[in-house]
């Protein structure tokens, strides 16, 4: 069973949290569902890296605000990792493990209902943030950009049926692939999500790639057991493009340049 996460701080997250619970039944402190659990935490969500020793579930949903200091408005969903220092929760040079078939089926439902999104931006990001040391399947699901959009009750609710639309369903598989390349907003790799047949794991943008040596790659490829395939942004490489492709050289992924 999945359980979704709010930070009762965190506006667009309690939002979504509250119009998901209306349907759940407490016990404790944690909201029962037939098919997911939903809880409300205390402390910041990109800092929950206790959160499985309290609450042991088989995947974990962070409802949460995205904020940017492009101010654009943009409904996100990523997977969580640090490539180097860790500034924001997690441990450093640790990713999470993804959950690349409900973050696939989220953001093709979520586009095709873009039209009730028609002023924001839908993306995946590059993965960042905590937490990083779950060992199950780690996403968030944001809502951004700015104070008027976390404490817009409608467009939280709107996000969360969807939400829950997928969380009670299972999600269909698809090819897994790691990324490499690419800005944080990640164009071609977010294409891929909506539009191809690649499910994504790691997203390792193009600003993370100098930190990438072989403990990291080795450690990126066991959070990513199930991906068989690297896609690769070529242009979006940079001076690294070498390096990364040594490094796919010596694993069995299949490499694909997009």
């Amino acid at each position: 069973m999945q359980l979704l996460v709010a930070y009762q701080l965190d506006p667009a997250g309690s939002n979504m949290a509250s119009y998901i619970i209306q349907d759940m039944v407490k016990q404790g402190d944690v909201y029962r569902g037939k098919n997911f659990d939903l809880v409300v935490i205390s402390t910041p969500a990109i800092s929950a890296d206790w959160i499985e020793e309290k609450y042991p579930y088989d995947s974990y949903v962070f409802l949460s605000k995205h904020a940017s200091e492009s101010g654009t408005l943009a409904l996100t969903c990523h997977s969580t990792g640090n490539f180097s220092e860790a500034q924001f929760g997690g441990f450093s040079r640790q990713v999470a493990i993804p959950h690349p078939y409900l973050q696939k089926s989220y953001m093709k439902h979520l586009w095709k209902k873009r039209n009730n999104f028609s002023k924001f931006e839908i993306t995946i990001e590059a993965t960042h943030h905590g937490p990083t040391a779950l060992s199950k399947p780690t996403l968030f699901i944001e809502i951004g950009t700015t104070k008027k959009e976390w404490n817009d009750k409608k467009l939280c609710e709107n996000v969360a049926k969807i939400v829950v639309e997928e969380v009670c369903k299972d999600s269909e598989k698809h090819k897994i692939a790691i990324c490499f390349g690419g800005t944080h907003y990640p164009k071609k790799f977010n294409e891929e999500l909506i539009e191809g047949d690649f499910a994504l794991g790691t997203v390792v943008p193009k600003h993370a790639l100098d930190y990438l040596d072989g403990a990291l790659f080795s450690h990126i490829l066991d959070r990513n057991k199930d991906a068989k395939y690297a896609l690769v942004d070529w242009g979006g490489l940079g001076k690294n493009k070498k390096k990364i492709n040594d490094l796919i050289q010596t694993t069995d992924l299949e490499m694909i340049k997009v």
